[in-house]
C-alpha cells in the first residue's frame, strides 16, 4: 500500500499560522455552514479540485485495479469530490463508490443520506482495511499538528491500497494568487480572510514528510 501527498503550489512562508479559520468555528449555524460550502464549491471548480485524485489514483493502482474501487473521502462536505470522481471513472467504464465523512455538525447541516457518515478524521469509525483508497482534499491544513499525525495514521489504518491527501502548500505566490482570485469571485470578506489564512496554515513539504513519518507511514511521497 502507498501513501501519496500532493501539496499545491515552492519558497515558503516562514512560519505556519495557528490562527483558527471561521470555517472551523463550532458555533457556526447550519445556514452559515451551507453558505460556506456553496462558496467553496465555486472555488473548487475553478481550481479543478478533483484532478489530482483522478490522475494519481490510476497512476498508483493501474487500470485493472481501478475497474472497481471503494473510496473514503475524509472531510467530504457535500460529497462533490466523490461524485466528480465517480463520473470521471464511469467514462472509463470503471465503478468508484465513495463514502463521505465529515464532522457531525457539517453532516447535520448538509444532509446527504446513504453514503454520508458523521465522524472525525482522527478517529475514523471504520474497521481496518475498509476501503481501497482513503483520500482528503484541502482538509489537512485545518488540523493541529497532533491531529494531523492521528489523521494520517487513521487514513493508513482503514485503507487497503492507497492514501491520497491533497492540500495547499505554504508559499507566497499561492498567497498572492488567492488574494487576487477571491475578490474577483465576489465572495464575502470573511471567506477571503479564511482563504488567505488557509495558505498561512498550510504545511511545508518538510513538515508534511515529518508528520507522515511520525504517523508511521512508510513510502510516503510528497512532490518537491
Amino acid at each position: 500500500m502507498e501513501v501519496m501527498g500532493c501539496l499545491r503550489s515552492g519558497v515558503l512562508l516562514t512560519r505556519r499560522s495557528e490562527q483558527a479559520e471561521h470555517f472551523d468555528d463550532p458555533a457556526r449555524t447550519p445556514e452559515e455552514i451551507r453558505a460556506g460550502y456553496a462558496l467553496l464549491a465555486r472555488v473548487n471548480r475553478l481550481f479543478r479540485f478533483a484532478e489530482p485524485f483522478a490522475r494519481l489514483i490510476p497512476a498508483a493502482l493501474g487500470p485493472e485495479t481501478c475497474r472497481r474501487l471503494t473510496l473514503l473521502d475524509v472531510g467530504a462536505g457535500d460529497g462533490a469530490l466523490g461524485r466528480e470522481l465517480a463520473a470521471q471513472a464511469g467514462r472509463q467504464g470503471w465503478r468508484w463508490h465513495t463514502t463521505n465523512l465529515d464532522l457531525p455538525a457539517t453532516r447535520a447541516a448538509l444532509g446527504g443520506g446513504e453514503g454520508f457518515v458523521a465522524g472525525t478524521a482522527t478517529a475514523l469509525p471504520f474497521a481496518a482495511g475498509s476501503f481501497d483508497v482513503v483520500m482528503a482534499s484541502q482538509m489537512t491544513h485545518h488540523l493541529a499538528e497532533a491531529d494531523v499525525v492521528a489523521h494520517f495514521r487513521e487514513a493508513w489504518r482503514v485503507a487497503r491500497r492507497l492514501v491520497v491527501i491533497v492540500d495547499l502548500r505554504r508559499h507566497p505566490l499561492l498567497y498572492l494568487l488567492v488574494a487576487a482570485v477571491l475578490p474577483a469571485l465576489r465572495v464575502s470578506g470573511e471567506f477571503r480572510r479564511d482563504g488567505l489564512l488557509s495558505v498561512k496554515r498550510a504545511w511545508a513539504p518538510a513538515e508534511w514528510t515529518r508528520l507522515a513519518a511520525a504517523a508511521g507511514l512508510p513510502a510516503a511521497e510528497s512532490p518537491p
